[in-house]
């Protein structure tokens, strides 16, 4: 007889939204989590569009602020301005919904182990095995690996995943900040990746930035962003954090035998932006319902039918963006800057307004591309690579 009918590794928000789930309909669940403490250190920069509310439970107190618009800016710093007249994304206390998250799961019955990280998986078997706690094995009808980029659960059936560093400060600034817009900025150095400004408050914001550099090279690009910001004046650095994001492999085996994978462990990210936060919870969701099939007839093939969900489901927009980020990485900083330019002469500010959404980005490129935006701004000795990218859109 098995341990627990499910077993998650990881207690991270999906993992945890995931666990919530299970423990709700009266399966015995249990959690393993190689922290002594949830939701440390932070490691997301906790804008989440407003979708959440429809995925996710999310009460006001873990609400920071509420965005309706962004500054878009070029490497010389062109800017668009994109917004919405109602909010568009929520800046949250991250570490404390975190800690929510898998407090509620508890609530609901789910046994949350700290200080339990898992060394190996036998997914034909149903059993993890400790690196600590004495080498322990734990059995479980089904697993659920939702331990992030390095999962231990996905590595024992697919190969390490390729990921890209982040960097991100906690900073208070002496000059009020615009609340209600969130900054950011593209250059080459760092594309597909990017650096943002989000305003907690007046004055206080998260500045961070990914992309495919060591975290020294990371520091030294932030740093030297910062000094030259002329609406960061008198800058205050309260706290720095830096993580990792896995890149999105559409390849990538969800499920083996008696093991899925959920949320980053998945690979279940934006290729675009890095955040996979609402997918993962869409995913937990999606995840429950075949999980509680497969345990009520008994038949773990039918676990199968996640990856098949999961690939109806999202594959065609983080394709689409996987296109995006493929573009972007082809563009100099010279195209950036005429691109911007160009891209404000035909109106895009407002087309991205309309059609814009930080989660959906597909809607917006059928725009651009029914309305011959996006090759009319790229340089014609880029037209080439860039139709190859995009011929079967």
């Amino acid at each position: 007889m098995s341990d627990y009918d499910i077993l998650v590794v990881g207690a991270g928000p999906a993992g945890s939204t995931f666990a919530r789930y299970m423990a709700e309909k009266g399966y015995k669940v249990g959690i393993l989590e190689k922290k002594k403490e949830v939701g440390l250190p932070l490691q997301c920069a906790g804008l989440l569009g407003k979708k959440i509310k429809n995925l996710n439970t999310l009460p006001e107190e873990f609400i920071l602020n509420e965005v309706n618009g962004a500054y878009l800016h070029s490497p010389s710093d062109h800017i668009m301005r994109v917004s919405k007249k109602d909010t568009q994304a929520y800046v949250l206390d991250r570490v404390g919904y975190d800690k929510y998250l898998a407090e509620i799961a508890a609530g609901e019955g789910a046994e949350i182990l700290l200080k339990h990280n898992v060394k190996s998986v036998n997914s034909e078997m149903g059993t993890v095995k400790l690196a600590n706690q004495g080498q322990k094995e734990i059995s479980a009808r089904v697993i659920v690996g939702a331990d992030g980029h390095s999962s231990s659960i996905s590595n024992s059936f697919n190969k390490s995943s390729n990921t890209v560093k982040a960097s991100q400060y906690l900073v208070e600034t002496s000059k009020p900040l615009e609340t209600d817009f969130v900054n950011l900025h593209v250059n080459s150095a760092l594309s597909p990746g990017f650096i943002w400004s989000i305003p907690l408050s007046e004055n206080q914001a998260r500045i961070g930035l990914f992309g495919d550099h060591d975290y020294l090279s990371l520091k030294q690009i932030l740093s030297k962003f910062m000094q030259s910001q002329n609406y960061l004046n008198d800058i205050k650095i309260l706290k720095k954090y830096h993580g990792e994001i896995p890149v999105f492999d559409s390849k990538k085996a969800l499920v083996n035998k008696k093991a899925l994978l959920l949320g980053d462990a998945a690979s279940q990210v934006k290729p675009t932006t890095g955040g996979g936060l609402l997918i993962g919870f869409a995913c937990a969701k999606i995840a429950a319902d075949v999980v509680t099939k497969a345990l009520d007839e008994d038949k773990t093939s039918i676990l199968k039918e996640y990856e098949i969900q999961y690939r109806k489901e999202f594959e065609k927009e983080l394709k689409t963006q996987l296109m995006v980020q493929k573009t972007f990485e082809l563009l100099s900083d010279k195209d950036l800057d005429e691109m911007f330019i160009k891209l404000k002469e035909k109106g895009a500010e407002d087309i991205i307004s309309t059609y814009g959404d930080m989660d959906s980005q597909s809607p917006l490129v059928k725009e651009l591309l029914k309305r011959g935006l996006i090759f009319s701004v790229l340089p014609k000795v880029l037209y080439r690579s860039v139709s190859q990218i995009w011929k079967f859109f």
